[in-house]
């Protein structure tokens, strides 16, 4: 009777070990988890070269831009991963109509965020293109603007620096903004300026509090009205949903807040171009 019982506790631990053991293919332990994700990586990369040699050379320049600035950390791993599952995302090529205006827009990841719908809801209005990376702080965009302008010409460009500056010094922030003005005017485009949105309620992750939101955008506010650049208020746009629209302890936000954001950009951008008379 003994050896009966334990035979079956041995068969119904067995069991359980096996219900609750890892499934199959799946990593049992960290080492072998970061093993699998170097071969999924390799398997990636070697996908991405392939699907690369059979694009024209206007796309192919287009992602040795992305390779060159995306960076190895997260958006370039990223953006290869997308591209080889065919997945289109705010670094696709455009393909320019040349009966369409051309619209640049430079930000950090809140307008890669919208870039989408702003192209969506701009669809066979106006070719719309973004920076080739997450734009990041107002000493970057010294450093990298001119790539991002590229050599085409511009119609509109929309641009904000914010969350990024939120620790720098505020006599830089605005020395910063008033080179980069001048130098976007120099292309001869519409500018328009996005305002920085809202920090989250409470504790957030990012560290951005209301009071850096509130200067930024106020130092912001007197560079744009001293240059004559128009501006789309996206703090005061999303700022009455934001327990709605805005992940919870982030700065980022669902896709119903991206969408709501894309069709506003989408209407000024259309605003300015209209009254530039661009094509």
């Amino acid at each position: 009777m003994k050896k009966h019982l334990a035979t079956i506790v041995f068969f119904g631990l067995a069991l359980a070990s096996a219900a609750h053991a890892a499934p199959a293919g799946e990593p049992t332990n960290a080492k072998e988890a970061a093993e699998k994700k170097i071969a999924q990586d390799k398997r990636t990369d070697e996908l991405y070269q392939q699907k690369f040699a059979t694009l024209s050379p206007e796309r192919q320049a287009w992602e040795k831009v992305l390779q060159e600035n995306l960076g190895n950390g997260f958006y370039l791993p990223a953006h290869k991963r997308d591209f080889v599952a065919g997945r289109s995302t705010a670094w696709d090529f455009v393909a320019d109509d040349p009966r369409l205006p051309r619209v640049l827009i430079i930000g950090d990841s809140i307008s890669r965020g919208y870039t989408m719908a702003t192209r969506s809801a701009l669809a066979g209005k106006a070719n719309v293109h973004r920076a080739p990376e997450n734009c990041g702080p107002t000493a970057n965009g010294l450093k990298k603007v001119d790539t991002w302008l590229g050599q085409g010409k511009w119609d509109v460009i929309t641009w904000n620096f914010g969350i990024h500056d939120r620790n720098t010094p505020p006599a830089t922030y605005k020395a910063n903004l008033e080179t980069l003005v001048k130098r976007l005017q120099q292309t001869g485009a519409k500018i328009i300026w996005v305002r920085t949105t809202p920090a989250p309620a409470g504790t957030n992750n990012e560290k951005f509090t209301d009071a850096q939101c509130d200067f930024l955008n106020a130092t912001a506010d007197e560079v744009m009205k001293a240059n004559h650049v128009s501006e789309v208020d996206l703090f005061a746009l999303v700022k009455p949903k934001l327990a709605e629209l805005q992940l919870t302890n982030n700065v980022h936000f669902k896709e119903e807040g991206y969408q709501l954001m894309g069709g506003e950009m989408a209407k000024a951008i259309l605003g300015v171009a209209k009254k530039s008379g661009a094509k």
